[in-house]
């Protein structure tokens, strides 16, 4: 699947495509250069799924949790201050990634042999144009 976002006023409707191919997949590993969009886009995609919290990159915490619409948790990882797969493991992330709730990470390069078989692979770019094109 792939949407293209032309501009910020088009990410509310990206995101709404994106939830509509998410079926019954609970992890979504996201991966892109710095810069991509990767926690703009997860932002929108909380946002769509009633998330009322304050949504950012959880670079220094490595995991934030959210609730969304249905009173249901939202795992949002980042893990590009990742030094060492231990220091994953030591914060609990398979009680996460196993919970069957949605869970979004950011750099999952990092983490490589750590992912669920079944976690889909997201790739945002950045186009020449400016806007950007999200691969699942």
């Amino acid at each position: 699947m792939e949407i293209k976002i032309k501009t910020v006023d088009e990410i509310a409707e990206a995101a709404a495509k994106f939830i509509d191919e998410m079926g019954e997949n609970r992890v979504f590993a996201f991966y892109g250069k710095m810069g991509a969009g990767k926690t703009t886009f997860i932002k929108a995609v909380c946002e769509q799924l009633g998330v009322e919290d304050v949504i950012n990159s959880p670079t220094f915490a490595i995991v934030n949790e959210y609730v969304d619409g249905r009173g249901e948790p939202i795992y949002h990882f980042d893990f590009y201050r990742i030094k060492k797969e231990q220091e994953v493991l030591d914060i609990g992330y398979e009680d996460y990634v196993y919970s069957g709730n949605v869970c979004f990470m950011e750099w999952p390069e990092l983490i490589e042999n750590l992912l669920p078989e079944d976690a889909v692979k997201v790739t945002i770019e950045e186009e020449k144009d400016g806007g950007r094109v999200v691969r699942f």
